[in-house]
């Protein structure tokens, strides 16, 4: 038996030229038994391997059961033909987790945990490493390797170049390491092909025996295949910022440093076959397997067990959300969830969302929870959520179920002005060793990989941008190719271009680098840095781990999604400013329900800043959706999404609302599952169910489909189930048309699935936005402005449809403005919006703090803001250019005039006021009148908007026919 136990995969980024996956495949196809992905410094890549050969294990499992149960598939061998090699179907290849750690003052080790202990050291070793670097970096020494030496195994890398003690760079530091590591280390010996290798073997076997320990044969591929050679080239020509002709000794000497079969290693160790043997000894007796990571709930009790504390809290909320008593039907739904919670030991994970919602309660951060066990009682009652379980259609099995061993799944959203306060509050509460940001990976898509490769393969610029701007032509056919190469100029059957639009091909979806992830955050009870590395963020004061959300969902990690919606913001601001000026205290679950003079309103399409519902698509379907209640709001949010529209599913639904088709279900059963959306499968839970009842699928094969779903696919999987979907559909006598536009509805969730239960959470967004806009226009409009960035709409179109609302709108006023956009009397009873300093472009919020503090009474001319107030002259001329002082009865340009004569330096006091009959007067210069023209063009530049006129108001006369 052999086993390799160094393959660098492409997680060593732009060095290793096979993906995990392939690897484990490969192995399987040569009969390598046993594999350890060892890549630089990090174990990122090694989940995807793992998750490919426990997909291998269970098709074998079902293969077995089916030839078990069936007989063998095919008639049988005769017994006059040989036997012949045919594909290895029953075997399986196991992961061995490794890392390649590459040191500051030593040469480079293979470090194999032999158990979970080992991992944990492993984990922690590279962890210190990446922390004491900056982000893609890991600084580590060997006395590093020694503190974390525990059930660790070593393979040491000789060095490629001689070494003055002829040991491979290994000298220095063999004494400290065989005390260390005693029966736990070998010397890796791997083949260079240059023509001497058998001396190296033999030079490196004496220096193992002299040292006691014992040679390992490796083929330390760095390719799964050799035509992958030229692929590699191309990674080491981008790393290196060079073009491929010019990496000289860096190349790739052949495509020889693939993996190998065992016949080829014993082949290439002739004479040292014993160090071929010894990899497949070592492999067995290295039993750990990432299925041993086992990953603990946080549990912060003090003095009761999660179970009565979660009791507690929920019943105390129940009585905070029903002041007056909590209907019967709710009080039994809260029993169950707690039973089942209970059953499947999901305590934790409830107060662990519970504890980072109460602190941003606390802070007064507005919060809303969305997710699978979001709209439940539990939740609910928590505060994690504010959609009332009345409302909700959704059976909590559905998401929470005994069958399916797997943490349920709650998003919080937070204002995202202010998340990272709580992200902070994490950190601090549970400590970076236990707390950190998934991962995500970024891989090469079209245009990055056009560009990289085609600059490593030589191409000019022009050339480059070109190809990169018909993207969209290219992969369909050959013919259609080569049709857009010609259309740019190109030609087709150029060698070079012809190469590296192949080699375009191959890098796509391979791992670029990794960042960070919108907001996954992995909390553990013990040392999350013992479960997986750790390592810095760019952004200060944030760290993450190397696994993506697909990596730990496989390994059933647990991640609170703590992420950020803009709108959250601008409710907050709203509610605040409703609070101040009108003396009325609203939060997400009080507002007044079904407001009829809302629905109204959205009926109109009166929908600009409105959540979610703002966009032309969804201002269009709204006069033909008329929604009239909640749960319209519901559907309303999901059924302008690619799902429902790929499916084509959005006509049918509003032929039957209208009565304009009768309403009618494929089957009684699919009739329970799609009777609330008369009869047409909208929503991501519905395509499922269609897939369990419709298609016969069985729960491990609907939670399959599920996760191919839930992971808005780079590499779409979603496909791989059309046949058994088909099949089972057609089984069940179901019309093919329906079966296929279901499917395609389930391939639209593939690229962007919206179930459910996030869209009940939205539409509560989209129901206070829109009430809010419809009684109180302008706190909104002045509450959606604060919160810019965000939206659809720039400020220009929010301030335009505030005035198409009565709103008075107040332009920025040197004396009466704040930072901030702020309502002020408007003297008639009501109330104005005025316009704030964050409007200006170049205006920071420190110069408005410096403005308003020093403002008194306020200013009297331009220099006053530079006496008083300390603002710098730049400053002050883009106040002018916003035509901040018209207030002072200056024009935009005589208060420019007077910014452009400030000094750069204050006077001495003394001289900082003329003296009467000793100054020196500069006669007042006659500045022209701007054209009003001239003054909404100024107006754009300053703020990206004008209240004198519109743009096209003023060509208003040429563009009408006469």
């Amino acid at each position: 038996m052999f086993a390799e136990l160094s393959c660098l995969s492409n997680f060593t980024f732009l060095t290793g030229a096979s993906h995990p996956e392939e690897y484990m495949r490969a192995g399987l196809e040569t009969g390598v038994e046993a594999l350890a992905v060892a890549d630089v410094n990090s174990v990122a890549g090694i989940v995807r391997a793992h998750v490919w050969a426990r997909e291998v294990a269970r098709k074998v499992k079902e293969r077995a059961a089916w030839d078990a149960e069936y007989g063998e598939i095919g008639p049988p061998r005769p017994p006059h033909l040989p036997v012949v090699r045919s594909y290895p179907v029953t075997a399986q290849p196991r992961l061995i987790p490794a890392a390649r750690l590459r040191f500051t003052d030593a040469p480079d080790v293979i470090a194999l945990p032999q158990t979970r202990i080992g991992w944990g050291r492993l984990s922690r070793l590279l962890s210190v490493g990446r922390l004491r670097a900056e982000k893609g970096d890991c600084s580590l020494q060997i006395a590093d390797l020694l503190e974390h030496a525990e059930d660790l195994h070593l393979l040491l890398v000789p060095q490629a170049h001689p070494q003055p003690d002829g040991a491979g760079g290994w000298g220095p530091h063999m004494d400290a390491l065989t005390r260390c590591f005693a029966g736990r280390i070998h010397l890796m010996m791997a083949p260079q092909y240059d023509g001497r290798d058998h001396a190296r073997f033999a030079h490196l076997t004496g220096f193992a025996q002299t040292w006691g320990i014992p040679t390992l044969a490796s083929a330390a591929p760095c390719l799964h295949h050799g035509s992958r050679r030229r692929l590699g080239d191309v990674l080491t020509a981008i790393r290196s910022g060079c073009r491929v002709e010019d990496l000289g000794r860096a190349a790739l000497c052949n495509g020889e440093q693939r993996l190998r079969s065992e016949a080829e290693m014993l082949r290439i160790f002739k004479g040292f076959e014993d160090a071929v043997h010894r990899a497949g000894d070592l492999a067995g007796s290295l039993t750990f397997s990432l299925d041993e990571l086992r990953y603990d709930y946080p549990d912060e009790g003090q003095g009761e067990t999660p179970t009565e504390r979660l009791a507690r809290l929920a019943h105390a909320g129940l009585r905070w959300r029903y002041p007056a008593g909590a209907p019967q039907k709710v009080q039994d739904m809260l029993e169950h969830e707690l039973t089942l919670i209970g059953k499947l030991n999901y305590e934790p994970y409830f107060l662990t969302v519970n504890d980072i919602v109460d602190f941003a309660r606390s802070r007064n951060i507005l919060c809303q929870g969305r997710g699978s066990a979001a709209n439940s009682v539990v939740c609910y009652a928590l505060g994690v959520t504010s959609v009332s379980p009345e409302i909700g259609t959704m059976v909590f099995e559905r998401f929470v179920s005994e069958a399916r061993d797997e943490p349920p799944d709650i998003d919080v959203d937070f204002e995202h002005e202010r998340r990272e306060e709580v992200i902070q509050w994490i950190y601090e509460r549970y400590g970076r060793e236990r707390a950190g940001l998934c991962a995500t990976v970024i891989h090469y898509r079209g245009k990055r990989a056009i560009r990289e490769v085609g600059r490593a393969m030589g191409l000019s610029e022009d050339t480059i941008s070109a190809m990169s701007s018909q993207l969209w032509g290219f992969y369909a056919t050959d013919a259609v190719m080569d049709h857009r190469l010609r259309e740019i100029g190109l030609d087709p059957s150029d060698r070079r271009l012809r190469l590296t639009l192949d080699l375009v091909e191959q890098i796509i979806g391979f791992p670029r680098h990794l960042s960070q992830h919108v907001g996954g955050f992995i909390i553990t009870q013990g040392r999350l840095d013992e479960l997986v590395p750790i390592e810095n963020a760019t952004m200060e004061g944030r760290t993450v781990i190397c696994w993506d959300k697909d990596d730990i969902d496989a390994l059933g990690i647990l991640k609170v999604d703590v992420l950020s919606l803009g709108m959250l913001t601008c409710i907050r601001k709203a509610f605040d400013l409703m609070q101040r000026h009108h003396r009325q205290e609203f939060n997400l679950a009080t507002l007044p329900p079904e407001d009829p003079a809302v629905y109204d309103m959205l009926c109109r399409a009166d929908s600009i800043g409105v959540f979610q519902v703002e966009s032309r698509a969804q201002m269009n379907f709204l006069p033909r959706m008329k929604p009239r209640n909640f749960y319209d709001l519901v559907i309303e949010v999901a059924i302008i999404r690619p799902g429902p529209i790929q499916g084509d599913m959005v006509h049918p639904y509003i032929r039957r609302r209208n009565g304009e088709e009768a309403v009618s279900f494929p089957s009684d059963a699919l009739g329970e599952v799609l009777g609330k959306t008369l009869g047409v499968p909208l929503f991501q839970e519905q395509a499922m169910q269609i897939a369990m009842v419709g298609a016969n699928f069985t729960p491990e094969q609907a939670d399959r489909l599920r996760r191919s779903l839930a992971t808005f696919k780079k590499h779409g999987t979603v496909s791989e189930f059309r046949g058994l979907f088909m099949r089972g559909m057609a089984k069940n006598g179901y019309d093919a048309d329906f079966a296929e536009r279901c499917f395609s509805q389930i391939e639209g969730f593939g690229s962007y699935g919206f179930p459910e239960s996030h869209a009940a959470s939205f539409a509560l967004l989209v129901y206070a936005s829109a009430w809010i806009k419809c009684h109180h226009p302008g706190i909104f409009a002045c509450a959606l402005l604060n919160s810019q960035p965000m939206g659809f709409y720039a400020p220009a179109q929010i301030i335009r449809d505030a005035r198409e609302h009565d709103v008075e709108v107040r332009p920025i006023c040197i004396n009466t403005s704040y930072w901030d956009n702020v309502m002020e009397p408007d003297g008639r009873g009501g109330f104005a919006l005025r316009l704030g300093f964050r409007q200006i472009k170049g205006i920071s919020e420190e110069d408005a703090g410096w403005l308003t503090a020093a403002r008194g009474n306020g200013y009297r001319e331009v220099e006053d803001l530079w006496r008083k107030a300390g603002l710098i002259p730049a400053v002050i001329e883009r106040l002018a250019e916003a035509d901040a002082f018209a207030s002072l009865g200056l024009g935009r340009r005589e208060a420019l005039w007077a910014a452009k004569a400030l000094a750069k330096t204050k006077p001495l006091p003394l001289f900082a006021r003329e003296l009467e009959g000793e100054g020196i007067y500069e006669p007042d210069a006659q500045l022209p009148q701007m054209t009003l023209g001239e003054e909404v063009v100024e107006d754009y530049v300053a703020t990206r908007f004008s209240l004198k006129a519109h743009p096209l108001a003023l060509l208003r006369d040429r563009l009408t026919p006469p």
